[in-house]
């Protein structure tokens, strides 16, 4: 389980997010929603070790991650997607794979790899081609099956459907629900799309100004009219 309990955190002296908690389980996916500017990015930036937290703790498992440099969290079962520089563009498909799993071993490497590509056969023909040449929806994919690789207890998505068409956008989200319903994996979300990621969501947390202004189902929050007009900008129906 992952566990963000009153954290207080930003960049330098710059405080972003204030008292902010947060439960994630395995099996379960973890939508994280808000307007422009409420804080989500950094909330997974500080889960992920790469912004500072003058207050509280992060967790995973009981154990503590809060206080460790980014690649010690890493390495103890969390990967983490950003929104952009998520793969190596100049480098080819295979490339990128070898160095996502560059601690693994050979034979290792070769089990993970096919267990990766079985969660996305369509890279298979483009494992000698170099990422910049990939559609946004095929080097999403790639940076998804790199984190595969890791063999994560947890992976957090930022907004991994912008810039996609909405056929790959559907695919991706499709897939990210798939890991944590069908692998049992921890997985949290921060989405443009808020609808969209409540619709497929378990638990679901609404940032506004760097603090909670909804902790529960994802459902009620679809469901909640004052705040999904007020901070999501959606129409509900009947409204």
């Amino acid at each position: 389980m992952l566990q963000v309990k009153d954290v207080s955190a930003g960049y330098g002296k710059l405080q972003i997010l204030t008292d902010v908690s947060l439960e994630a389980v395995p099996g379960e996916l973890t939508i994280i929603v808000g307007p422009n500017g409420s804080g989500k990015s950094t909330l997974l930036k500080t889960i992920a070790g790469l912004a500072n937290i003058y207050k509280g703790t992060v967790t995973m498992d009981d154990s503590r991650l809060s206080g460790h440099p980014a690649h010690v969290i890493a390495r103890s079962g969390l990967a983490y997607l950003p929104q952009t520089e998520s793969v190596f563009t100049q480098l080819t498909v295979s490339e990128n794979f070898k160095m996502a799993a560059y601690m693994v071993s050979r034979s290792e490497f070769e089990t993970r790899l096919k267990d990766s590509l079985d969660v996305f056969p369509q890279l298979k023909s483009y494992l000698g081609s170099r990422v910049v040449n990939l559609s946004g929806g095929e080097r999403q994919m790639v940076a998804m099956a790199m984190a595969l690789l890791r063999k994560p207890k947890v992976i957090m998505f930022d907004e991994p459907t912008a810039n996609l068409s909405p056929k790959y956008a559907t695919e991706v989200l499709k897939t990210i629900r798939s890991l944590g319903k069908d692998r049992g994996m921890t997985i949290v979300l921060v989405e443009q799309n808020a609808k969209r990621a409540l619709e497929i969501g378990d638990r679901a947390y609404l940032l506004v100004g760097g603090r909670n202004a909804f902790i529960g189902s994802a459902n009620e929050l679809l469901s909640h009219q004052e705040l999904a007009k007020l901070y999501l900008g959606m129409k509900m129906a009947g409204a």
